[in-house]
């Protein structure tokens, strides 16, 4: 399946009947068709559904409604200072819940077999996530806020650790924005697990397309046992929280290449195509036996009308042509 996704942002709650990961923002109105600054008020509670299901092929997924199970799960957003209920239905024959990165919780919503927070086959259970703004602490210190590029996961399918979810597919990004933050024209997310992307291998990875000169986010994410290193072609970022230069004096590194380990995460936005227009430009893990083993996709970048770019759809072919190694089957 096809995992890309436009940036439509649906109330929290509301039903999504959507075949690719939706993007729920909690406390937001949708996004216009053009970049905006986010804004809302302060301490909004939502409350969502989301439903675990089983998949094809052996493996599971999050979804919004049911029968709307996708790998990755749905993009869940909130806003520094909000609240987001969410209610966990099981409708598999396995114990599973749901745990976040980088977001406040109490002990019966962090997801684990430790603090007996799951759900048996075919229970329902509601976990609570919190967000907070930064903080003074000492000096001229700061407390740390929630913002960032997070994911959930499960963690009880298989091993008190949630091993077999997270393999067989049951994760999705979390983003926590603060005020004021661009918002993207679409997102893509995109996890390294393994030796797949997203539980896929190539010539089947997710090809993720846009307009040239539409902001596009990426979420990545890594799980699994294996270390890896995402890049993306002829597009660069910097490395901090939103990918974007302070000033023309921030000091921070600029990127096209970064460390993703499991467990870890990050996002950043870029403008497709930017400096070096449309075309179809390869993403993959830079460990070579990695991509050589099929790690690797497309960011299709298409021409500002949405027509085909010259010579992409040749470079598609040929990547679809390609045998990689050992990418004989589905990650399951």
């Amino acid at each position: 399946m096809d995992q890309h996704v436009s940036r439509r942002s649906v109330l929290a709650g509301a039903a999504a009947g959507l075949a690719v990961p939706a993007a729920v923002t909690v406390g937001a109105a949708p996004l216009a068709a053009a970049p905006v600054a986010a804004t809302m008020a302060e301490g909004v509670t939502r409350r969502i559904t989301l439903y675990a299901e089983a998949l094809p092929g052996g493996l599971f997924g999050y979804g919004l409604a049911p029968g709307q199970a996708t790998i990755p799960g749905p993009i869940l957003e909130m806003y520094e200072g909000d609240i987001l209920e969410i209610d966990l239905v099981n409708n598999t024959d396995q114990r599973l819940s749901i745990h976040p990165h980088g977001v406040d919780y109490s002990v019966d919503s962090d997801g684990s077999p430790l603090n007996n927070s799951f759900n048996n086959p075919g229970q329902t259970r509601r976990y609570v996530w919190r967000t907070r703004e930064m903080s003074p602490a000492i000096g001229r210190r700061y407390l740390p806020g929630s913002a960032g590029y997070w994911h959930y996961h499960d963690h009880a399918m298989g091993t008190d650790h949630g091993t077999g979810g997270v393999a067989k597919g049951l994760y999705g990004a979390l983003i926590v924005r603060r005020r004021g933050d661009i918002l993207p024209d679409k997102q893509f997310t995109v996890v390294f697990n393994d030796g797949t992307i997203n539980n896929k291998v190539a010539p089947n990875t997710p090809m993720f397309e846009a307009k040239a000169g539409q902001r596009v986010e990426f979420i990545c994410i890594g799980h699994g046992g294996l270390p890896h290193t995402f890049h993306l072609h002829a597009h660069r970022w910097v490395d901090n929280r939103t990918g974007y230069l302070e000033s023309p004096a921030d000091p921070s590194h600029v990127i096209d290449n970064k460390n993703l380990d499991p467990g870890s995460s990050f996002g950043f936005q870029v403008l497709a195509g930017e400096g070096v227009g449309p075309g179809a430009w390869m993403y993959h893990c830079h460990v070579q036996f990695h991509s050589d083993g099929g790690m690797v996709g497309i960011f299709l970048v298409r021409n500002p009308d949405g027509s085909m770019p010259a010579g992409a759809q040749a470079s598609i072919d040929r990547f679809r042509g390609h045998t990689h190694p050992t990418a004989s089957h589905n990650h399951g």
